[in-house]
């Protein structure tokens, strides 16, 4: 919160929210401070990790200067701003994760050399923090250390990551630059992060682990939700405190969509009615403090209990999602595990009579697809740093890809009947189920780090019983 303090140095135009400072003020503000000593700390964990991302990149730029961009603050309203978060290719190839200064500036200089493929030199650029000597210590809301607590030095964030680093000041935009924007930049940074290493794995476990201790939350706050006008805000605001207290905070914008809201697939309002009888499809992950997420989704009756409709259509989702789990094997293209899961999807309508043709002819590649009005998303994501990862990736490596060892992706079928669609009988109108489960592909096959998440009907119904009892 913003205090009513004065935010600019003593010369600038008086206004409503920048008075001048008295001259007693500005007379002593610079003395009467304790010396703070600064302990270099050792590089942390992912700094190894961060430098051979880095040496790839720089091999696949031989002789080009490149500019990574970890971003700006950006306006909320008036003087306020969002909450920062770095460019996800800044944050993987510096390591420097949550703790990320605003405006900082990665650059891979090459090396001066007759070879072309003689390497770079990367800096790390950054505003350092200024000494209480400096207007800027008391005077900058935005970045005065009187305002928002202590700032890194080039000293400790060089140690602290383990690459060179200088004044932001000392930075120089050239004009042959390539820069994030650029095609081939933005695909080369993507395609790095489609098999993960050692690190992320680690990573990617923990904001599962996190996850799963929200998920607990919101099942114990189901009944006050439901006394609620706006419950599911009563779930979204559950699941951001323990983001917040574990990690980073959420990934991505939480869905909790109760009722007929379920069948909209990013329904992030989150205004509507928890009401006993309905199911709630709650899609949320943490981030944690590293920046990579998880991305799960559990369908809970806010009762405790499914109806038999209800079950039904869980239950297809389910042996869609199993289908496609059976099918992930390394070699196996990505798309497959789609298609798994929408031949199950396509089969259970088709038997139902919601089909106007047979599965076979919904599934055809050209003239089919009339399932996918039920379920009109894709079955799996890259999943990482960023919810949606490698999104620049060319299709030959994504969705026309091969699976690989150390490959996070989701795997995430649903069922989408809309309150007003005609065409599906009247018990099923307004449900909607979605599970989505987090995937590490090993040599050995797929690894559910989700798993211990209850997914079956009887295992959910019975981890609702077992958390609101305790």
């Amino acid at each position: 919160m913003n205090t009513g303090e004065s935010d600019t140095i003593a010369e600038a135009p008086v206004t409503n929210r920048k008075q001048p400072f008295p001259r007693g003020f500005l007379d002593t503000i610079s003395t009467g401070w304790a010396e703070r000593p600064e302990l270099m700390p050792a590089a942390r964990p992912q700094a190894a990790y961060a430098a051979v991302r880095r040496a790839k990149v720089s091999a696949a730029f031989p002789g080009k200067r490149l500019v990574i961009e970890a971003g700006s603050l950006k306006q909320r309203s008036n003087d306020t701003d969002y909450v920062f978060r770095a460019h996800s290719a800044f944050a993987h190839l510096t390591g420097w994760a949550a703790d990320t200064e605003p405006d900082s500036v990665l650059v891979f200089e090459p090396r001066s050399s007759e070879a072309a493929d003689d390497g770079h030199d990367v800096t790390l650029y950054f505003r350092e923090r200024a000494d209480r000597t400096t207007t800027e210590f008391y005077a900058d809301a935005t970045v005065g250390e009187f305002w928002i607590g202590p700032r890194p030095s080039l000293a400790g964030v060089a140690a602290d990551l383990d690459v060179a680093t200088d004044h932001l000041t000392a930075f120089e935009a050239g004009a042959d630059d390539v820069v994030l924007g650029d095609a081939e930049l933005d695909r080369v940074v993507s395609e790095l992060r489609l098999v993960k290493d050692e690190y992320e794995v680690a990573e990617m476990r923990l904001a599962v682990d996190i996850t799963a201790r929200g998920f607990d939350d919101i099942i114990h706050a189901l009944p006050d939700a439901a006394k609620h006008a706006r419950g599911e805000r009563v779930v979204e605001g559950v699941f951001h405190r323990r983001a917040r207290e574990d990690g980073n905070g959420e990934g991505y914008d939480t869905i909790s969509a109760s009722g007929p809201h379920a069948c909209y697939l990013h329904w992030t309002r989150n205004d509507g009615a928890v009401v006993p009888g309905d199911l709630i499809l709650v899609d949320a992950g943490v981030e944690a403090d590293s920046l990579y997420t998880a991305d799960i989704t559990r369908t809970l009756p806010v009762n405790g209990t499914f109806d038999d409709v209800q079950r039904k259509v869980y239950e297809t989702v389910l042996e869609a999602a199993d289908a496609a789990f059976t099918v992930a094997r390394v070699g196996v293209k990505f798309r497959e595990v789609h298609e798994a899961a929408m031949k199950v999807i396509a089969t259970r309508v088709a038997e139902w009579g919601v089909l106007p043709v047979s599965a076979e002819e919904a599934l055809d590649a050209d003239a089919g697809g009339q399932h996918r009005r039920y379920m009109v998303h894709g079955t799996s994501h890259h999943l990482g740093i960023d919810v949606h990862d490698c999104a620049q990736a060319r299709r030959e490596m994504y969705y026309d890809g091969v699976l690989e060892a150390g490959m996070v992706f989701t795997i995430e079928p649903g069922l989408y009947f809309q309150i007003d669609d005609l065409t599906v009988p009247q018990e099923l109108r307004g449900i909607g189920v979605r599970i989505e489960d987090d995937i590490l592909m090993t040599e050995d096959g797929p690894v559910n780090l989700s798993a211990g998440i209850p997914r079956t009907v009887d295992d959910v119904e019975a981890w609702i019983a077992r958390v609101q009892q305790a």
